[in-house]
């Protein structure tokens, strides 16, 4: 009687487990929400994200709380010699979080940890000649999003653009965005969209300005995007994330349908944070 028992009762519990992990997870958010914000992590805001101080009061506020959940709930490892700190964390943190404000948010659900290096980090890459031969190359990273579970980011790379929040280089956004594209699977520059959002205006949209962008490459024309969005469509969606936080006047003016697909995915509209 109990071998036929048991695996129903195996799966009870299973299915119990399933059903309220959610809710458990969402009880816990809520209860590290209402703990006290740090006023040393405050302090590193300020200090480290310069732009924090104009973003509107209700926005601080669930940075904050985005923060506190995001560092319960990441595993931060330090590379080449780099020491662990609340300075560390917390400047990733908020810079991460950015991306999840207005928004329904599982915090990133895929990622568990992310790897500081000092400065930027080599990594060995394969690529092929003219004839079709392999051939092993080296390139340095500022930074990196696996889709696995783990992002790749370089301090120094992080401070700067922590630090210059108008030039439309951020790392901690470009790698950030990246995992929000992989999480309906391998980055291609259609994320998961907000409700209401049209992947087809979306598809319309991006491809047009990637178009443009590789052309702007081709020929040296400037651009308010890097043309390391040029590469493919996930890399334009990233470069496009970080001019979209720190170059947002400039960026709507130029292009204000892209503007505007960027504007109700993220659920923000930084134009009016100055």
């Amino acid at each position: 009687m109990l071998s036929y028992l048991l695996p129903i009762l195996i799966g009870v519990i299973l299915i119990g487990y399933s059903v309220g992990k959610p809710y458990w997870r969402n009880y816990q958010r809520g209860k590290i929400t209402r703990q006290p914000f740090k006023k040393e992590w405050r302090k590193i805001i300020q200090q480290r994200m310069p732009y924090f101080r104009q973003m509107p009061t209700d926005l601080q506020l669930q940075l904050k709380q985005h923060i506190q959940v995001f560092l319960a709930e990441k595993n931060f490892v330090g590379c080449n010699g780099v020491q662990i700190t609340d300075e560390i964390k917390v400047t990733v943190a908020a810079q991460a979080c950015l991306l999840l404000l207005n928004r329904k948010t599982d915090f990133y659900p895929k990622l568990q940890t992310i790897l500081v290096y000092p400065s930027a980090f080599v990594k060995s890459q394969l690529s092929k000649d003219a004839g079709g031969v392999q051939f092993t190359t080296k390139i340095a990273l500022a930074g990196e999003s696996w889709d696995f579970g783990k992002v790749v980011l370089s301090w120094q790379d992080t401070i700067a653009g922590a630090k210059i929040t108008d030039d439309g280089h951020n790392v901690v956004i470009h790698e950030f965005a990246h995992q929000l594209d992989q999480e309906s699977g391998r980055a291609n520059g259609a994320p998961l969209l907000e409700k209401g959002q049209s992947y087809q205006c979306w598809s319309e949209v991006f491809a047009k300005q990637f178009a443009l962008l590789k052309k702007q490459a081709k020929t040296g024309k400037p651009s308010i995007f890097d043309y390391y969005g040029a590469t493919n469509p996930a890399e334009f969606f990233a470069v496009a994330s970080e001019v979209f936080f720190e170059k947002s006047r400039e960026f709507y003016h130029e292009h204000p349908k892209l503007y505007l697909q960027l504007k109700q995915y993220y659920q923000v509209d930084p134009v009016n944070w100055l």
